[in-house]
């Protein structure tokens, strides 16, 4: 309990406004990708001009890859 309101102390909260803002954080941060971080990665993957086509020709084309080995 004393870690905890030294760490209040030093933001100028109560451990109870500390404790309440330290959940929250903790809450977001395993919420997860937001719809907008998640349209950003697909707008960047998007960017690379990956190759694209059929998915049987891909699976057989990478089939045929590791033919080579």
């Amino acid at each position: 309990m004393s870690s905890l309101r030294q760490a209040a102390r030093r933001t100028g909260l109560t451990v109870s406004e500390w404790a309440r803002q330290a959940l929250r954080r903790a809450r977001d941060e395993q919420a997860g990708p937001t719809a907008e971080s998640r349209m950003r990665a697909l707008e960047r993957a998007l960017a690379c001009n990956h190759p694209t086509g059929d998915i049987d020709e891909m699976l057989a084309d990478i089939e045929r890859g590791r033919d080579l080995r």
